[in-house]
């Protein structure tokens, strides 16, 4: 049995790029920030700033052509997905990217509220509604952090 699943919340560093491709099918680059708090051996306080490339496809692109901007805060879901190539000088470049399942969007950062209705949920591959009244849309649950850590009290092997 494989696993392949990555589920990250973290803040939109740049306005997503969108690419229009033949076919009428669309892709977005988003660059996404995750911030780990933590204290050093001095007592001091650190943060770890990891960055990581989401690639978004059709529905998911146009979601983050009409609503992310930098700032944002969304919670991806997604696989990971590792490729090459070589550039112009022969040289084998490699990158690792978030390839999206789903894109939650949570809000503007430090804004712990829950998106405004002009700011939909979008947890799966149907675009969102566009409708004069709009009807209470059922969203995926956020992920609470806290919930993530492991308190040793599950009876899995490993």
């Amino acid at each position: 049995m494989a696993l392949n699943k990555v589920l990250l919340i973290g803040n939109v560093g740049k306005d997503p790029e969108i690419r229009h491709l033949q076919g009428g099918a669309s892709v977005a680059t988003i660059t996404l920030a995750t911030s780990e708090r933590y204290k050093d051996r001095n007592g001091e306080s650190r943060e770890l700033t990891e960055w990581h490339t989401i690639i978004a496809w059709r529905q998911l692109a146009d979601l983050a052509e009409n609503y992310i901007r930098k700032g944002s805060q969304i919670f991806v879901e997604g696989r990971i997905r590792s490729r090459s190539w070589d550039d112009q000088n022969g040289q084998k470049r490699y990158v690792t990217e978030i390839q999206a399942d789903s894109i939650q969007l949570l809000g503007k950062r430090g804004d712990g509220a829950a998106p405004a209705p002009s700011q939909p949920s979008y947890g799966g591959y149907n675009a969102p509604a566009q409708s004069q009244n709009p009807q209470p849309q059922q969203t995926t649950p956020m992920v609470n952090p806290a919930d993530l850590t492991d308190d040793g009290a599950d009876d899995l092997p490993f």
